[in-house]
């Protein structure tokens, strides 16, 4: 036997015990599949789509316009026609020639088609503009749909777009030519390391397809990740408050406390040293409380609005107060905190409260007359399935809402990540924010869908008749106190226009609007030595939103330096640095404190 036989036959060995091993790998994973959808969640049919009364809508409106005016119709389909076969005689005309090259190509730019090939390739070409055809085609349809009105066309856009979105090919391993190439550089492997993490991600979610976006080993919460040092100086079943300790000498002598929302953990804004707004607000010389939000289980299936207004704002109020011995604090709500900072506020009003000093809200809706891109999931079909949903768990799951909003950014927390964990065998990344984004929390059953209904679908506190908290009827223009909103403008979530109006509805005298570049997180946390995305200013609140935001200043850089200076002036004098807690407030633990990690019971 010669070297040369030798080494070829040592090589045949060596692929073919690699083939068992992985083999024996897909077998398991296969059986590890089937068990994961085996024990699939049983979500409720309402929350796997909108119902099937838009489409009919949808449907009859088309079908009328057909008839009236058919001329109309066949043009757009033989528009569509002729496109798609000139097309596919181009490329067959190419290859005729011997030409391995595809044909011209004027669809528009995308970057899910980064790749080179998807230009160069007959194959890929020809399939990507077929796709693009095929998307332009039903955009176009749905845009010519009349008769319905504003609400149903924006969910008819929105739910043929994630059906256009779902069918691209790149989410496919036949049409994905970066899948292609790394299966055949890593010799089948990615594919093998994609199956492992597909089949992870169902075990962990019930069954149901939920992307892990970030590596979950690289983060330790208190160690790497929500590190500026405090301490929790208070308990009770609604949260846990957080104060900070100082680190200049001397600090405005009225405190600051911070609402995160709890659909989220409030280290968003304590994601690291470099980008922390909580270190950031502590190092300007303030005294700074954050509410760290309990993670509800069942047993808090009857924990509605008024218990977050009353066990929560009212009671965190009463503790800074007596900490600080102080009459009066600042406060800052961040999203749904925001808008329940407002109800709070009207509700102190009608008690002749004067506790809060001024008030700040991050990315707030008040006026949900105008719901922005999250309306589509605000229907009574949706609803009705998130309250069938709560009446048997007492919570809505952080799964649901982690999904919703995921949705709403389907390529890029849904699709790409899917794409480059499960067929390019790429482990997820170790991304802080990405981190956060994963660490969901429940929602209190009632709570959920007083917010739904009361709110969000009914409007009553901007626009209608009033929310009851406490058994009192709240109204928006009753939040008097000197205050400062900042939006963001590209939020996908809280909306910037419809933010801007419920600031203009507020009764306060003293007023402050901030549009900050971005979006929802990214445009808050924007810390000023990134010199990012920039703001606007404009006084004049009386403007429609788009003639404000024509009018306004831009601005370079963070905002937070422009709202430091606002918050400055309703923070009196400089006093002694406080450490936390006091005699009757003893430090029960470090920040971040416990309830930031705890699981709930199931």
């Amino acid at each position: 036997m010669t070297t040369d036989d030798s080494t070829d036959d040592t090589t045949s060995g060596e692929s073919l015990a690699k083939l068992e091993a992985n083999l024996a790998k897909i077998e398991g994973l296969t059986q590890r599949l089937v068990n994961a959808l085996a024990h699939k969640r049983n979500v409720p049919k309402d929350l796997q789509g909108p119902d099937q009364e838009l489409y009919l809508k949808a449907a009859s409106t088309y079908w009328s316009e057909m008839m009236a005016n058919p001329a109309k119709m066949i043009e757009h389909q033989v528009g569509y026609w002729g496109k798609t076969v000139k097309h596919f005689v181009e490329a067959q005309q190419e290859l005729a020639k011997g030409n391995l090259v595809a044909p011209p190509d004027d669809t528009p730019t995308d970057k899910r088609f980064a790749n080179p090939l998807w230009q160069t390739h007959p194959y890929f070409n020809f399939v990507k503009q077929q796709y693009m055809m095929n998307a332009k085609a039903v955009h176009d349809a749905v845009a010519e749909v009349d008769g319905l009105d504003d609400k149903d066309r924006k969910r008819l856009e929105f739910f043929s777009n994630q059906i256009v979105d779902m069918f691209s090919p790149t989410n496919f391993l036949a049409t994905n030519p970066d899948a292609l190439t790394r299966a055949v550089e890593t010799e089948g492997q990615s594919l093998l390391d994609g199956l492992e993490h597909l089949v992870a991600d169902l075990e962990a979610s019930g069954g149901e397809l939920q992307v892990t976006l970030a590596d979950k080993s690289a983060f330790k919460i208190g160690e790497n990740i929500a590190t500026t040092p405090g301490d929790v100086v208070f308990r009770n079943h609604m949260f846990e408050l957080i104060q900070y300790r100082p680190t200049t000498e001397k600090v405005f002598e009225t405190p600051l406390i911070l609402f995160p929302p709890w659909i989220n953990k409030f280290y968003i804004l304590d994601l690291k040293e470099q980008n922390s707004l909580i270190k950031w607000i502590t190092d300007q010389g303030y005294t700074l409380f954050v509410v760290s939000w309990v993670n509800p289980d069942a047993s808090y299936r009857d924990t509605d609005m008024t218990d977050y207004v009353q066990d929560g704002y009212l009671a965190a109020f009463a503790q800074v107060k007596s900490i600080c011995d102080v009459k009066k604090v600042n406060a800052v709500g961040y999203c749904i905190a925001g808008t329940t900072l407002s109800l709070t506020l009207a509700l102190m009003k009608a008690r002749k409260d004067k506790s809060v000093n001024s008030a700040t809200f991050f990315t707030t809706l008040t006026d949900f007359s105008d719901q922005g891109e999250v309306g589509v999931f605000l229907n009574d079909d949706f609803v009705d399935g998130i309250e069938e949903e709560v009446q048997k768990s007492g919570i809505l799951e952080s799964f649901y809402m982690s999904r919703t909003f995921s949705y709403l950014r389907s390529n890029d927390l849904i699709y790409g990540p899917a794409i480059k964990s499960y067929m390019m065998g790429q482990a997820p990344p170790a991304f802080d924010l990405l981190y956060w984004n994963g660490d969901g929390t429940n929602l209190p059953g009632k709570m959920a869908v007083d917010y739904l209904r009361g709110l969000c679908q009914s409007d009553t506190f901007a626009n209608g008749t009033g929310f009851a908290i406490a058994g009192q009827k709240l109204h928006l223009k009753d939040v008097d106190v000197p205050l400062c909103a900042i939006a963001c403008e590209t939020d996908h979530i809280a909306a910037w226009k419809s933010s801007y109006r419920g600031v203009q509805k507020m009764g306060a005298k003293d007023k402050t609007f901030i549009l900050s570049g971005s979006g929802h997180i990214a445009g808050i946390v924007n810390p000023p030595s990134k010199v990012k995305y920039g703001y606007s200013l404009n006084d004049d609140l009386t403007l429609s939103p788009e003639d404000w935001q024509t009018a306004a200043v831009q601005h370079d850089g963070s905002w937070w330096p422009e709202w430091e200076g606002w918050l400055r002036k309703k923070s009196g004098k400089q006093v002694p640095a406080r450490t936390p807690g006091d005699s009757t407030h003893p430090v029960l633990c470090a920040a971040p404190g416990t309830y930031v990690s705890a699981a709930p019971a199931k």
